[in-house]
């Protein structure tokens, strides 16, 4: 047996690149970069990218390849920050792999991967994200035909208690102090300004609040209730197949009635695009995107309103939009196209389809947002600025498109995913094993009656491990 002191022995100045260890690789990613290299993605986005790049001088750059892979792992391992990212880079073995680094190179750290963000604009992680519909296109994965929207908000890298006011730059603090000077009290006390807050009407609006360290963040109220410095995601998912078409980022602040139309005519022009697309390279097969674009739309009850109801009609897409309980008698005179357009789509809501559309809405877009948020790690933005962020989430949300094909390949969107499907195959195996012993073992015993009650008590038993596993 070996000890740690017969272990300890001075490093070598010298070591040979073949003596280096060497893993073999993840499965996951293996048949990710499998799927990348097939499709000619390094291609793609380096050429996408040269104009960013300088022709010969400056320091070694970090390639496009892997820089976007980076990004990928950020979804595929639920890290949120770029240091984060950074470090699980170089810590593992697999992950080299699957970006190219050789083990005689050094791993990009965060603040490369920071400059090569700020670098490539906005437009190009556009593309990305189209480039990866295109392939979900390919293999049937997108229809374009039923769209389903829905928001969220981000919790901003920013904090409450540092905000100014917009007009004077004034801290929240020194203008309570002010208003408690105007109101007759020289020297406030903490607990007199507390008070004096408590008694003002409106106390933080976005028009006259906002934070230094991140202007785009607005003054929302989240999930849970709290009141934070926050962004709002917006996604167009694919009813038929949970593609998520189109993200956007619009202020947090804004109406959900407000940001519909920007995020419905983004997905209608995707939803065209792929349809040129696939025309024009498949011209004798059946299409398999929805030549005439969105046909329907499905949303929740935040995004009724007779306005809205009426400018989605003129689109010519059926809408299925509850709508919230009335407080009284609607007054319909002088709007009669907007009281046509609202009564039909109640018809469609109340509907067995339209109930159908709705119970699949509810499933498919809350799932994005939890793959993409929840256990993908961008919940609370690690990044100051809208563009950043939504670079950033772009990539994030093509990521998880990749997963669909990925789950085809693999019946696995995520690495955890495929390591915890593995793991139950073989618990679901022994379980079985065990069943059959016992059922074997009561079948050679004396007592008839005892033997088919024992059984039965192992059937139940052996069902609800099962479902109990299956559920974890």
């Amino acid at each position: 047996m070996g000890t740690r002191k017969q272990r300890e022995k001075q490093a070598g100045i010298w070591i040979a690149h073949t003596e280096l260890a060497a893993a073999p690789g993840h499965p996951f990613y293996q048949k990710l970069n499998e799927l990348l290299e097939a499709e000619g993605f390094d291609e793609f986005v380096e050429k996408r990218c040269a104009k960013f790049y300088a022709a010969k001088f400056g320091r070694p750059s970090l390639t496009p390849g892997i820089y976007f892979r980076s990004l990928l792992i950020g979804y595929f391992e639920g890290i949120g920050a770029e240091r984060g990212i950074a470090w699980r880079l170089a810590d593992s073995l697999a992950l080299r792999r699957f970006v190219g680094i050789g083990l005689d190179e050094n791993t990009p750290d965060h603040s490369t991967i920071s400059r090569t963000r700020r670098l490539i604009d906005v437009d190009t992680h556009r593309e990305v994200f189209s480039w990866v519909l295109g392939l979900l296109a390919d293999r049937g994965l997108l229809k374009g035909q039923r769209i389903a929207i829905d928001a969220t908000t981000l919790e901003a890298n920013a904090a409450m208690r540092s905000i100014v006011r917009r007009d004077t730059g004034d801290s929240y603090v020194e203008f309570l102090r002010g208003l408690a000077k105007a109101s007759g009290i020289a020297t406030p006390t903490r607990e007199e300004l507390v008070r004096l807050d408590r008694k003002r009407k409106k106390r933080m609006s976005n028009k006259e609040w906002k934070s230094p360290a991140d202007e785009d963040a607005r003054i929302t109220k989240m999930k849970d209730g709290r009141t934070h410095l926050a962004h709002k995601a917006e996604h167009a998912v694919d009813l038929d197949t949970g593609a998520v078409v189109a993200v956007t980022l619009p202020g947090a602040d804004k109406g959900d009635t407000t940001t519909l139309d920007a995020t419905l005519c983004e997905a209608g022009m995707t939803v065209a695009e792929l349809a040129g697309r696939e025309a024009e390279l498949r011209p004798d097969h059946e299409p398999k995107v929805n030549v005439n674009g969105i046909e329907e739309l499905v949303t929740d009850k935040g995004y009724h309103s007779a306005a809205v109801i009426k400018r989605v009609k003129s689109y010519e897409v059926c809408s299925y939009i509850p709508e919230k309980q009335p407080k009284g008698r609607r007054n319909w005179h002088g709007k009669a196209a907007e009281q046509q357009a609202v009564y039909e789509n109640r018809r469609r809501v109340r509907s067995e389809y339209g109930k159908s559309l709705l119970r699949r809405r509810g499933e498919l877009v809350e799932r994005s947002f939890a793959h993409c948020y929840e256990t993908g790690g961008m919940r609370r933005c690690h990044l100051r600025g809208r563009d950043n962020i939504l670079k950033r989430q772009l990539v994030h949300v093509g990521a998880f498109n990749l997963s669909l094909i990925l789950r085809q390949l693999l019946s696995a969107g995520t690495p955890r995913e495929l390591r915890n499907r593995s793991g139950r195959i073989v618990l679901s195996l022994l379980l079985l094993l065990w069943y059959r012993n016992d059922h074997q073992r009561c079948r050679s015993g004396r007592n008839p009656a005892l033997a088919i009650e024992y059984v039965s008590k192992s059937r139940t038993r052996l069902r609800r491990m099962l479902c109990r596993k299956s559920t974890t």
